[in-house]
């Protein structure tokens, strides 16, 4: 049941939902559990057996309902818990057999601000009880008392609320029959549409699970992203977000998408920062994943969470082989596309048809495909470099993954709540899997990098926690970039004042390296994509030179040789215009630099 109520005292509209007169009651039930719910065969095997009363308070209405319904329930034989939403785990959720959620609306349809993890939607009236129906439902929750709405302003909530727990009284003595509905709680999470049409996100962050749509299924294939009982992770609504923003998709979990750099290297305008760094040929790579789900929501993604969410691989599985193969047919189609486009040549149309790199950073976490060994392998064996993200999530992976050109592990953060903060990670023990995936690192012999988005207001400020974290991971490079900004969604409210200026990432890579006390320097720049480059200075820096480049032909001769090698036996000298501090700031002057003609006002000064 919902209740609104206005406070001449607070200029904000209070609303208190509650499927019992300030109260939404819904729960979530496993069918197994229902059964024995109904026939009261409490304690169960759960370690906290009661089920919980949770409230949602900002001045304390919801929480002295949530207590008047905890009095009611116990006068009558069922025991519940009550808890603060503020102090349980959202990825608790699946875990129990019923809740019962007290929650007030509070200021344009916010939730309290100790629960912001239970967003609204909708109007501001009632917002949070209608936000948190939707989404329950849409965890595959069975709603077994209807919502139920209530207006303090119309003095009706006593009343209500009492004619409401008296129904959840009677189900919860066994008097609900067998039109209470029991649904199995899914184990899928993604942003799947619901059935308003809507593009929905699963925001209770720590939870890995939604359940099958309230559509029919038909001709034995599920809209909710199954095909004849096999769970796929591209559902219909995902695919089409997805290729809205220009993504090709294979199959049912991977994708590829032209670089905005390899079209602009194709036009002789410039290659990205990973050829000022380390030779990487713009125009002839491929950008592309094997898993386009992730476990983290980080606030600075720039696919603004449209791409699934997952604790672990649960779908369907595609070939290694037809992954790539098909990758490298829609890449150099779309590279076909960029014949006739001013500056484009004909040499560099040819190269840019036969790939030699291959990025598996383009969405999601590509270490979560469990062949992704297999796929690596056949990347090597067309002599396609390999360079690998992973959001350091999953350091079993990390340990077992072969040989690659380059693996980087995102550190967006450098304590446990601003990682939490930034990262907003599905995974309860982020922090223990975070430091886990640093030591992983450290056993890798081939080329290893941390890699930093500096976002100003979140992560900038953490020098001397940063610097703790070399010791565990020792990584062979520090690649340390502004955030890209992409617009404000509801997913993420970062604006141009969190983009750092290339200067604020210079002075914070320079802080950086003095405090590593000589074991880090800063080696390149590319001042176009707000980056710079930290490299261990006893490996990589002889007589003075830098050999921060790849030399690609080296490393494939030594992947094929089945021998041990190390990122010694592959490393090439970087180019004076590279260098940090260069002339050219990293912009390769065999490059023709083009620069936008912008007819917008900024607040900032513009620089060329």
């Amino acid at each position: 049941m919902s209740i609104s109520t206005s406070l001449s005292s607070v200029p904000a509209r209070l609303t208190l939902l509650a499927l019992f007169s300030a109260t939404t009651f819904y729960c979530l039930y496993k069918s197994r559990r229902l059964r024995l719910l109904k026939h009261k065969l409490y304690p169960n095997p759960n370690p906290n057996p009661n089920p919980k009363i949770l409230f949602l308070s900002e001045t304390g209405t919801a929480k002295s309902l949530a207590r008047r319904l905890h009095r009611l329930l116990a006068s009558n034989g069922v025991a519940f818990d009550v808890v603060d939403c503020q102090h349980y785990e959202p990825e608790d959720l699946p875990k129990e057999t019923l809740i019962l959620l007290v929650a007030s609306t509070w200021q344009d349809g916010a939730p309290p601000a100790a629960s912001r993890f239970f967003r609204s939607y909708g109007d501001s009236f009632n917002a949070v009880a209608r936000g948190l129906a939707k989404h329950l439902r849409a965890l595959g929750a069975a709603e077994v008392v209807p919502l139920c709405e209530g207006d303090v302003d119309g003095g009706d909530v006593d009343a209500v609320f009492d004619r409401w727990c008296a129904k959840v009284v009677e189900v919860l003595k066994g008097g609900g029959g067998d039109d209470v509905a029991a649904v199995e709680y899914g184990d899928v999470s993604s942003s799947e549409e619901d059935s308003d049409g809507e593009s929905e996100i699963v925001d209770l962050e720590d939870i890995a699970g939604k359940a099958p749509s309230r559509k029919s299924v038909a001709n034995g294939e599920e809209s909710n992203g199954k095909l004849n009982g096999k769970k796929e992770m591209v559902t219909p609504v995902i695919r089409a977000n997805l290729q809205k923003q220009g993504y090709k998709i294979i199959g049912s979990h991977s994708g590829v998408k032209l670089c905005r750099w390899t079209k602009a290297q194709l036009r002789g305008r410039g290659g990205c920062y990973k050829h000022s760094f380390y030779g990487i040929e713009s125009h002839r790579c491929m950008e592309a994943t094997p898993s386009l789900a992730c476990a983290n929501k980080c606030v600075f993604c720039w696919r603004h969470h449209t791409n699934p969410v997952g604790k672990s691989w649960q779908w369907e599985m595609d070939d290694p082989i037809e992954i790539i193969n098909t990758a490298i047919d829609l890449h150099t189609n779309m590279i076909k596309q960029m014949k006739g486009v001013p500056g484009v040549t004909l040499e560099r149309l040819n190269e840019g048809l036969s790939p030699r790199h291959c990025a598996l950073s383009l969405v999601g976490e590509p270490i979560m495909y469990p062949e992704i060994n297999a796929l690596v392998d056949e990347l090597h064996k067309r002599r396609i470099s390999t360079f690998l993200v992973t959001n350091a999530q999953f350091p079993d992976k990390i340990k077992s993954l072969k040989p690659i050109t380059q693996l980087y592990v995102s550190v967006d953060a450098a304590t446990k709540d601003s990682l939490k903060a930034i990262d907003r990670p599905l995974f309860g023990d982020f922090w223990e899997r975070f430091i886990d995936s640093l030591t992983a690192l450290k056993q890798k012999h081939q080329r290893t990098v941390y890699r930093l988005t500096l976002v100003k207001g979140w992560n900038t400020e953490d020098i001397d926690a940063y610097s703790k974290l070399f010791s565990i991971g020792e990584p062979d490079f520090v690649e340390i970039k502004g955030v890209t900004y992409c617009g404000s969604s509801t997913t993420s409210k970062l604006t141009m004042e969190n983009v750092p200026w290339h200067t604020d990432v210079k002075a914070f890579s320079e802080a950086l390296a003095l405090k590593s006390q000589g074991e880090y320097e800063v080696a390149c720049e590319h001042e176009h994509s707000c980056c710079v480059l930290l490299a261990k200075s006893n490996k990589f820096k002889i007589d003075g030179q830098w050999y921060t480049w790849i030399d690609y032909e080296k490393f494939h001769d030594l992947v094929a040789s089945g021998r041990t090698f190390d990122s010694r036996n592959y490393m090439s000298a970087t180019p004076s215009w590279a260098v940090y501090g260069s002339e050219e700031s990293g912009f390769d002057p065999g490059q023709l630099r083009y620069r936008k003609e912008r007819h917008h006002k900024s607040s900032r000064n513009q620089s060329g």
